[in-house]
């Protein structure tokens, strides 16, 4: 039961680009006020915004005072919007993008906020969609597979680049001083979390499904030192940290965050945690069998069991990982909003964006409409959907996009539909690889900014040949971490029974279409034969690419 008196709770959602913050009232999960605060540097990809100098290929950083400046603006934001007196807030929570690194001191203070740092690329933090880490990633498995560490299979067989321990090498690596002057290895989760109370915890989930903590243990130091011997106090002497569980109080806010926030002092301040695995909740799913997809630029899936199984290709199985009591499963495709964007802002010509506007269309929305006059299998098309590298189930992101059936008749609205659909047989790719591991999938959840796109949800539903349910919240993520802190703030007992009172679902939103599910089942068996000569090592012209081009790119001095 939640509390009397209008008490209301904050979460707030750091994405790639932008926080997320929404009031939401305790009794109910109404959300009363939202805002959203971009950050100033957004991605670092190309050039490092401190000093102009150009940036490596598959480099992705982030600024972290950015984090706090949209931390304070969208805070402020949605108390206004929501117009409610400030001082019935009783609780503020967070998630994050993960796997997303800060390098700090002891207190804290980010490396790239060291006098003499700032233009060093090593010293900002490496956003999850940095991918420059793969090779260390190759050794972290080559390593652990020859050595037999029991922990890989937790992961799916593989560990990777985008998690803790291969950005951690390639810093060392790339920056040794650096690394030896580094004090904390710090999840970004938690990292914002320290800011807010003064308190730092490693909240379980970014520990045991990026942080490869499991049954109460790291990767050993011996596991360290055969990788490097200066990695061998990895662990000991940066990384490990007392645990937050999920829904914990991590602290209260201090006086200083109080003032630039508008809050009050001393209120809870929930344990960080991931966005995908905040979702769950928020869409009031936490029973076995009920798949949650969090569908962004990216997308993380995440699911509950009540046993543990060994799935490949899946990025991790954590005891309590989503919720007490229930095992929570991880996986994800580490590019789907941004292959649309890509396609939009790279690939579109003047006509088709012009004939959007006269339309009163966005180009999205324009290409959308074209593609749904279509029927399944027309463009005669099918493409992979690694554009940023695969995440689940090959792990590997040396891999690059690929479409197949060109022709001097193929149209944008065709290639487009191609690129909706084959992020469409990446999911089901991933749902086959649970269900043949004997994890079940009954249900598809999905919640993100995608949800809006009707025909890429009913694409979704046909080609997963599953009801498709949808979260009833725009702000997925934010409504998770609110429901978090009013568990952190004693408004109720444990998570599940926050869920139920403040989670929102629209059940069976998109049923799938026989006919053509039936066409999308010779589509993905075409994907399927792709996916694996390219991803399963009867080719490795991807791999042999991507290096040809950090080659040129060397070569050219860009």
């Amino acid at each position: 039961m939640g509390t009397a008196g209008g008490s209301a709770v904050i979460g707030v959602d750091f994405g790639t680009l932008s926080a997320r913050a929404v009031v939401v009232a305790v009794d109910d999960g109404r959300e009363l006020g939202t805002a959203v605060a971009p950050y100033a540097s957004g991605v670092m990809d190309t050039v490092l915004a401190s000093s102009g100098a150009a940036l490596p290929p598959e480099w992705a950083l982030q600024d972290p005072r950015d984090y706090v400046d949209s931390l304070v603006a969208s805070v402020r934001g949605a108390i206004v919007d929501a117009g409610i007196d400030a001082t019935t807030v009783i609780g503020i929570a967070t998630d994050f993008t993960a796997c997303t690194m800060v390098p700090t001191l002891a207190d804290g203070t980010p490396l790239c906020q060291v006098d003499g740092w700032e233009d060093r690329p090593h010293a900002y933090v490496k956003l999850w969609k940095h991918h420059a880490a793969q090779p260390y990633a190759d050794l972290i498995n080559e390593t652990a597979r020859a050595r037999g560490e029991s922990w890989l299979a937790r992961y799916g067989g593989l560990i990777s680049a985008e998690w803790e321990f291969a950005k951690g090498l390639e810093l060392l690596h790339g920056d040794p001083e650096l690394f030896a002057a580094m004090e904390r290895w710090v999840e970004a989760a938690d990292w914002i979390t320290w800011q807010l109370c003064g308190n730092y915890l490693r909240n379980a989930c970014s520990a045991g499904y990026k942080g490869i903590l499991q049954d109460g243990a790291y990767p050993s130091r011996d596991f360290l030192a055969a990788l490097d011997p200066g990695f061998a106090g990895f662990v000991d002497d940066k990384l490990d940290q007392p645990l937050g569980r999920l829904g914990d109080r991590a602290g209260v806010l201090t006086a200083t965050m109080a003032e630039r926030l508008g809050l009050r002092e001393g209120i809870a301040v929930a344990v960080g945690n991931v966005d995908a695995h905040v979702t769950a909740p928020a869409a009031g799913v936490v029973e076995p069998g009920r798949m949650v997809a969090i569908m962004g630029t990216s997308t993380c899936h995440v699911l509950n069991g009540v046993e543990r199984r060994d799935v490949p290709g899946m990025c991790g199985v954590v005891d309590g990982g989503i919720v007490e009591g229930l095992w929570g499963y991880e996986a994800g495709q580490s590019g789907v909003g941004d292959i649309f964007a890509w396609f939009v802002d790279n690939c579109v010509p003047a006509d088709v964006a012009a004939a959007a506007a006269d339309a009163g269309l966005g180009v999205h929305e324009h290409l959308s409409t074209l593609a749904a006059d279509e029927a399944v299998g027309e463009h005669g098309l099918v493409a992979l959907d690694w554009l940023n590298g695969n995440r689940s189930v090959l792990v590997d992101h040396e891999l690059s996009g690929l479409i197949v059936g060109l022709s001097l008749a193929t149209r944008p609205a065709s290639i487009y539909r191609a690129l909706l659909e084959s992020t469409a047989f990446g999911a089901r790719t991933i749902v086959d690889a649970f269900t043949s591991a004997g994890v079940p999938v009954d249900e598809f959840i999905v919640a993100g900014g995608l949800t809006g796109n009707g025909l890429l949800m009913q694409i979704y539903a046909d080609v997963l040949r599953r009801p498709l349910s949808v979260i009833g919240s725009a702000q997925g993520p934010a409504l998770g971490s609110a429901i978090h802190a009013a568990v952190a703030a004693g408004a109720y007992p444990d998570v599940p029974t926050a869920a139920k009172s403040m989670g929102r679902l629209a059940p069976s939103s998109y049923e799938p279409i026989g006919t053509n599910a039936d066409r999308y089942d010779e589509l993905f068996a075409e994907y399927t034969a792709l996916h694996d000569h390219f991803g399963r090592g009867a080719s490795t012209a991807m791999r042999r690419l991507k290096q040809i081009r950090r080659r040129a790119l060397v070569g050219s001095g860009r």
